[in-house]
């Protein structure tokens, strides 16, 4: 999302040109404060009526915006953990890449070359 490099939006399209103010830190630190004003007054809110739950953690204020954190940060953390668990060497497909150099032929495999790497 950034501009021409003449600076000029003109030939960009509609909605290109309407993001392309978010390229400026001071318009992303804007938004940032924006969207929290938001979700604050969201949940500030919710202690404004009462709510008919099923069951009666539902009628918590804001136990949904807590729950969905909670959710979020859970699936972060496991994420985290499931890496660790089924993480690969960096190496693991280099056998079978088509892109892999044969070093032997790129010379400096020692044993290729008697024990001396080439100068």
């Amino acid at each position: 999302m950034t501009n021409h490099p003449n600076g000029k939006t003109e030939g960009m399209p509609p909605l290109a040109r309407l993001l392309s103010g978010f390229d400026k830190p001071r318009n992303v630190t804007r938004l940032f404060y924006l969207l929290l004003a938001v979700c604050i007054a969201l949940g500030l809110a919710d202690f404004l009526y009462h709510k008919h739950g099923y069951f009666a953690v539902e009628e918590f204020p804001a136990i949904y915006g807590l729950f969905g954190f909670v959710a979020y940060a859970a699936v972060i953390f496991l994420a985290k953990g499931l890496r660790l668990i089924i993480r690969r060497p960096e190496d693991y497909y280099e056998p079978f890449a088509i892109d892999t150099e044969d070093e032997r032929a790129a010379g400096s495999d020692p044993e290729a070359t008697g024990g001396k790497p080439h100068a």
